[in-house]
């Protein structure tokens, strides 16, 4: 109980504090074992979201550094998983970021399965930022009332890629100028 009042926490003052957001994140999970794994989520597109037309984009980069790289944030939105490491990267004049995590479990990696014939199902309607599904290498359920993709229990890479925010140059800034700086 006390792990989910964290990650509450964590996540209501994302979205309170922040205008950082990204484009799009892909998730690929990679069966090692019985349950067990790597994740890797891409965030593709960091970028900063005007604040009533003020660039706040310092400031979210500050956060980006500061909560997601060299903080916690990551770690307290998944408690079990181990092994986490993250970076950031420039690709194609964007600001990528990339977290790979081991997990000993589906639920360390946020993954479901009912027994061990049934499908593995990903709930893109309970992820962290409020994304909208995009493609898979799995199947989607319906995402008008069932927004879960199923891959079969025997697939070895599990891949989905979800929109998070649509990047408008009128009122959204690019992150890349800041990471320049920093790196």
């Amino acid at each position: 109980m006390k792990i989910i009042k964290i990650v509450a926490i964590a996540i209501l003052a994302f979205f309170v504090s922040s205008c950082l957001t990204v484009e799009k994140k892909k998730y690929v999970f990679e069966m090692t074992g019985k349950n067990t794994g790597k994740l890797t989520i891409t965030y593709i597109n960091i970028f900063s979201q005007m604040d009533d037309s003020t660039d706040v984009s310092e400031s979210d980069f500050d956060e980006l550094i500061n909560d997601y790289i060299n903080g916690n944030t990551i770690e307290y939105s998944y408690p079990l998983a181990s092994n986490i490491k993250k970076r950031l990267y420039e690709e194609n004049g964007k600001l990528n970021g990339e977290v790979t995590m081991d997990f000993a479990s589906f639920d360390a990696a946020r993954l479901y399965q009912f027994d061990k014939k049934s499908p593995v199902a990903f709930s893109v309607s309970q992820s962290i930022d409020g994304e909208s599904f995009e493609n898979t290498n799995g199947t989607l359920g319906n995402k008008d009332f069932m927004n879960v993709v199923f891959w079969s229990p025997k697939a070895k890479r599990l891949e989905v890629t979800t929109s998070v925010n649509d990047y408008n140059e009128d009122d959204c800034v690019s992150l890349v100028k800041q990471y320049r700086r920093w790196k």
